[in-house]
């Protein structure tokens, strides 16, 4: 398949391209940094600086849609959620306005997002069924996923099978979260974060990479899909298997208040709960590499173990 990865340059975006050009797909990276996509996505793989690129001589099988601005790395003020917003929904709007205009357009367009779309859920499991009992008036985030959703949604009207990617905390030896917790907790540093019994959903990268190679050939998948590990699990549990995991124990716990103080609204994003389940990836055939958390950061710090041999 021709395929077009936006956001191909991120952690997702290059595992992705690594997996996919290893299936004999053509890849072509859209990326504000076209002269980086080599190095980082493979020789192989063709770099666009602009859609205005995509040609009428050119044309793609799918389009796998990842953009968008780190959601946790810089203060929510009014000017990052405008780049927040734009990196996603406005880069989404104009991914579709071009496959309209296309001559030839795509069969699907696998879509990003996140399970930020659910909101708050407490100790309730949810999947993609689940309603949100939580305001999108009064979430950021979860608004954000709802638009970035609906701009994808409209391809479905050119034609396209549309999946929706709602993505969990995704483990990876990369980077990501995990890197940045890896040195703090080896060094008996990591912590708690609150009270410690607010959800996690999160996913090894390998399994990410699987879900997406997997609805990008099955031709009845469509809708929105969780890609998040069957077996989420609370902070406390997650931050001791962590700790465990690199040979260190847990000592400290970040109070709620202290840390809202330090991230603002950005706080939600560790402190609230979400107990996600991958019922429809798991209804569509899609079996799990990891499954359970002690394995995936086996698997992730043996990895390591190899790198640094």
């Amino acid at each position: 398949m021709d395929i077009l990865i936006t956001g191909g340059t991120g952690l997702l975006g290059r595992a992705l391209c690594t997996a996919l050009l290893a299936d004999g797909h053509r890849i072509s990276v859209l990326s504000r940094r076209p002269d980086r996509v080599a190095a980082v996505c493979g020789a192989a793989v063709r770099p666009l600086a602009r859609l205005a690129d995509w040609q009428a001589g050119m044309s793609f099988d799918a389009i796998i849609n990842l953009a968008g601005a780190p959601i946790v790395d810089l203060p929510w003020t009014h000017a990052r959620k405008q780049v927040l917003w734009s990196s996603r929904i406005g880069l989404t709007q104009a991914l579709v306005e071009a496959i309209a205009a296309a001559p030839v357009k795509p069969r699907v367009l696998l879509s990003g997002s996140a399970i930020g779309f659910y909101g708050e859920t407490g100790d309730t499991p949810c999947s993609e069924t689940s309603v949100s009992p939580a305001s999108l008036a009064e979430d950021f985030s979860q608004r954000l996923c709802a638009g970035w959703e609906s701009a994808a949604g409209r391809a479905a009207d050119l034609g396209l099978r549309v999946c929706v990617l709602r993505t969990g905390i995704v483990l990876s030896h990369s980077g990501g979260m995990l890197g940045r917790m890896r040195l703090p907790f080896r060094l008996g540093l990591g912590c708690r974060l609150g009270d410690g019994r607010q959800w996690m959903s999160w996913i090894h990268i390998a399994d990410w990479v699987g879900a997406v190679r997997h609805l990008l050939q099955d031709e009845e998948a469509a809708g929105a899909f969780n890609l998040t590990a069957p077996q989420p699990v609370r902070n406390a549990d997650f931050s001791d298997a962590l700790a465990a995991s690199l040979g260190s124990r847990i000592h400290l716990a970040m109070p709620a208040l202290a840390l809202r103080a330090l991230l603002g609204q950005r706080a939600g994003l560790l402190l609230g709960s979400q107990r996600i389940l991958p019922a429809r990836l798991a209804a569509a055939g899609h079996a799990f590499r990891f499954a359970g958390l002690a394995e995936a950061l086996q698997d992730l710090h043996g990895a390591d173990q190899v790198r640094q041999a």
